[in-house]
């Protein structure tokens, strides 16, 4: 079942918040539990998180296999040792989404003010209170640096909502088959799904847990929908043309059974679906793609001024439900941003599914974007500085309490002037001396953040030294980047 490409046997983790979660609606969802899982080894520094949103009915298990699976995890084709979400040297965080049926907190969750499913007492909720939950997650663990945010469909929705509210903790954003805002066409899809829910007998207003019938024939035609959305013309005329699904027979029986092969494809679709998902929590997730929509004034070029990290965005090219048009609206606002941003479309005619299944091509524009580093992929911008006007007395107090050997020292407007080292220290008890000018370096080597690593590495070993301050244009020291962050890219 396993294989050295794949991460292996994998379990998911839960986190419950020991507070509220805040709403956009300005509803508090109680001490939600975000379902999640992790592949990989987080470094000393944490700097090599990847985090991957996944799109509107997905899950937190995206790779690997759990225990008596036949099939991995719904990204394993690029998650895995020496894939593009390369776990040898990245550790990849998949949570699911709060809203959904998957683990974490959703209509079909107790509701503990009644001991009793939510159902439609279930909270609206949005794109944004998703992501505000995974940084809450994020929290959790430590992690307040971001090397990379990655998803496709709503999970591209994330991405963007994390790239926007969080652009300061983002090294690298990957943005897949989505847009920064719902169109009339996609909510009308949307709105047709749930009413189909909505119409099903069985909703019974979404008070349907404790019944011995639920909205099956409603959530059922909702998937049909939705998945045809998924789809192009062309993969649907390759995989059933107009074939009948009885290959046996020439002819029509003109009846309204089954006579197609994508009528019995789209039926068994359906029929799966039920039986994996909740029907109310269709409702809530599709209504959050409704309410999302990032614009400013009506303007994203006034929504992305303020992103700073690297973008890449891609769309596919039989894609008519998230279309190259919608994305390279995207682009073109980042761009008149200044946005370090490239654009690809995946030429493909699965349609929007495209990046579940395209390996080949995905594998690699993920592989070029996410390997090429520079200063500003692998620094690490938890900075320890000292004022000049210091002495070696708080210098080694400094030292010893967050364990660095390396210790920039900046004047009053906190421009690099110097560096100590531990070495250094011992120097100033041979000199007898408690002045830090007295033993700094003055001559320091610096870098900026889009060095190349080949340029820092190569500069690393002529001046034989392992840590070098990372400066603006202005020398204020803005990071600091390490032989051992970059041995470690390397080797793992």
């Amino acid at each position: 079942m396993t294989s050295k490409k794949t991460v292996g046997i994998v379990e998911t983790q839960y986190f419950k918040m020991q507070e509220n979660l805040k709403l956009e609606s300005g509803q508090e969802l109680e001490t939600p539990t975000i379902a999640y899982e992790t592949y990989g080894q987080l470094n000393q520094d944490k700097t090599n998180v990847i985090f991957v949103c996944h799109a509107l009915t997905g899950d937190a298990h995206a790779a690997g296999f759990h225990e008596g699976d036949e099939k991995p995890g719904w990204w394993d084709i690029i998650i895995g040792p020496k894939k593009p979400l390369d776990t040898n040297k990245f550790f990849i965080i998949c949570s699911n989404v709060i809203g959904s049926c998957k683990g974490s907190t959703g209509p079909s969750s107790i509701n503990p003010k009644t001991g009793k499913e939510y159902g439609m007492d279930f909270p609206i909720i949005t794109i944004r209170d998703m992501v505000n939950a995974q940084k809450k997650l994020l929290d959790s663990l430590g992690i307040s640096q971001l090397y990379a945010v990655i998803g496709g469909s709503m999970g591209g929705m994330q991405v963007l909502q994390w790239t926007l509210d969080y652009s300061h903790m983002i090294k690298k954003s990957i943005m897949i088959a989505t847009g920064a805002y719902s169109t009339p066409q996609q909510i009308g899809f949307n709105v047709v799904e749930r009413g189909a829910i909505f119409e099903d007998p069985n909703w019974q207003n979404g008070n349907y847990y404790e019944s011995d019938k639920t909205p099956e024939i409603g959530l059922s035609v909702a998937r049909m929908i939705g998945h045809i959305t998924y789809l192009s013309n062309e993969s649907m005329h390759k995989k059933f043309g107009r074939r009948l699904q009885d290959k046996n027979k020439e002819d029509f029986n003109y009846d309204f059974d089954d006579v197609f092969e994508v009528e019995s494809y789209l039926h068994h679709q359906g029929s799966t679906f039920t039986k994996i998902f909740d029907a109310n929590s269709y409702i809530y997730i599709t209504k959050a793609l409704d309410y999302f929509d990032v614009r400013i004034n009506n303007s994203l070029e006034e929504a992305f001024k303020n992103i700073k990290c690297k973008m890449l965005l891609l769309s596919v090219s039989s894609d008519w439900l998230y279309t190259p048009t919608h994305m390279e609206e995207v682009v073109e606002a980042l761009q008149a941003n200044n946005v370090d941003v490239e654009y690809v479309r995946l030429n493909s005619g699965y349609g929007h599914d495209a990046f579940l299944i395209e390996n080949g091509q995905m594998n690699y524009i993920l592989n070029n974007f996410i390997s090429n580093a520079t200063v500003s992929d692998l620094m690490s911008n938890n900075v320890v500085t000292l004022n000049d006007s210091s002495d070696i007395k708080e210098a080694a107090k400094l030292m010893l309490s967050t364990k660095k050997t390396h210790i920039s020292i900046v004047d009053d407007d906190e421009k690099l002037i110097g560096i100590i080292t531990a070495w250094d220290l011992s120097k100033s008890i041979a000199e007898g001396t408690n002045n830090i000018d007295d033993i700094m370096t003055k001559d320091v080597i610096t870098c900026h953040e889009n060095d190349s690593i080949d340029d820092i590495k190569k500069l690393m070993n002529e001046n034989r030294i392992s840590s070098i301050p990372v400066v603006d244009d202005e020398n204020h020291i803005i990071g600091n980047i390490t032989s051992f962050h970059i041995n470690y890219n390397e080797n793992r």
